[in-house]
């Protein structure tokens, strides 16, 4: 089978297609037959420093849409042939992967393959971010950094549907900022946020700022609050140093700090991410929310994903193509 590797990290041209053998599930475990594969920032990390890699070479990924090929021991609820999304430790830039059944998702009636590889990672961050670790409330501001994004794109449409008063985004450039307006923002900021958000909040501030850049940006997100805010951080997209934060900046109005990883629910409350996806799967199955697929690349051509994704250019979701999946699902 075929995969996508890199042998040193680097630039998207250390990526490298390579022939491999066809990986079988173990205890807990399934097999799946690869359509498309997600492209999200942890794969440029991973790529470029070794963000979650245990060792070289490496296959890269995160998340894919498929069919079931084989089912390990122990395995309950999942079939060959099924049609599934699911998160992996990696190794999603491939023909076939494999992935934990508790991080395997059967695909909801009227949601296709090429729809499915969008959902495992960016879904289940942008339901948790406002409704589990946020806590959003009917008629409450949001703020969120990187709108144009897919979490981005989504945590608009999520937000006003569940009621909140006003949903402001923040991007790098005005196509941006057109792109993020259609996907349910209110009112969209390019570059500079912090004054402009007092102004757009008559001085008040926001009730929850959702930041996956850190840095500077974070500290302006914390500074962007209203009295008992909260502020939840889910990336480092800055590579800046780690934050700290303590008394000074949230004893004054009773702000709060929080912090959320897909990746690390993943590993640690695996059960839960399963109730937070199977709710996060029916927006998307109901049409409250849509996430564009804005660029599609086949697998040979993962370095061009990466390099677009690098660019900071990019809006909505990335995928690549791996196989054929346009006939009709059962």
């Amino acid at each position: 089978m075929r995969t996508v590797e890199f042998q040193e990290y680097g630039g998207p041209e250390v990526l490298r297609v390579v022939e491999a053998k066809v990986p079988e599930p173990g205890p807990g475990q399934v097999s799946i037959d690869v359509a498309y594969a997600g492209v999200n920032f942890a794969d440029l990390l991973a790529r470029s420093g070794g963000y979650r890699v245990p060792r070289l070479p490496f296959v890269p990924g995160l998340e894919v849409s498929g069919r079931i090929r084989a089912v390990g021991p122990d395995v309950t609820g999942l079939r060959v042939g099924q049609e599934v999304a699911a998160l992996t430790e990696g190794g999603a830039y491939a023909e076939v992967t494999v992935a934990d059944a508790v991080t395997v998702f059967p695909l909801p009636d009227g949601v296709d393959l090429r729809t499915g590889a969008t959902l495992p990672t960016v879904l289940p961050t942008a339901y948790a971010l406002l409704y589990t670790v946020g806590r959003l409330q009917p008629g409450e501001t949001v703020l969120v950094q990187s709108a144009a994004g897919g979490v981005g794109t989504v945590l608009g449409q999520l937000a006003k549907a569940a009621g909140a008063g006003a949903v402001y985004g923040v991007v790098s450039s005005a196509p941006k900022a057109e792109y993020a307006l259609g996907h349910g923002y209110d009112e969209v900021f390019v570059g500079s946020f912090e004054d402009e958000v007092r102004a757009a909040t008559a001085g008040r501030g926001v009730d929850l700022a959702l930041d996956p850049v850190g840095g500077e940006t974070l500290r302006g997100s914390l500074a962007s609050l209203a009295p008992f805010g909260r502020l939840v951080s889910f990336g480092n997209a800055s590579s800046a140093e780690p934050w700290t934060v303590g008394q000074p900046e949230l004893y004054p109005t009773g702000l709060s700090v929080a912090g959320f990883s897909i990746l690390g629910l993943a590993r640690t409350a695996p059960n839960a991410l399963r109730d937070i996806a199977s709710r996060a799967f029916a927006a998307v199955a109901d049409g409250t929310v849509t996430l564009p697929v804005t660029a599609e690349f086949d697998l040979e051509a993962a370095g061009e994903a990466h390099a677009l994704m690098g660019s900071r250019t990019s809006t909505g979701k990335l995928l690549l193509r791996v196989a054929d999946s346009d006939r009709s699902r059962p």
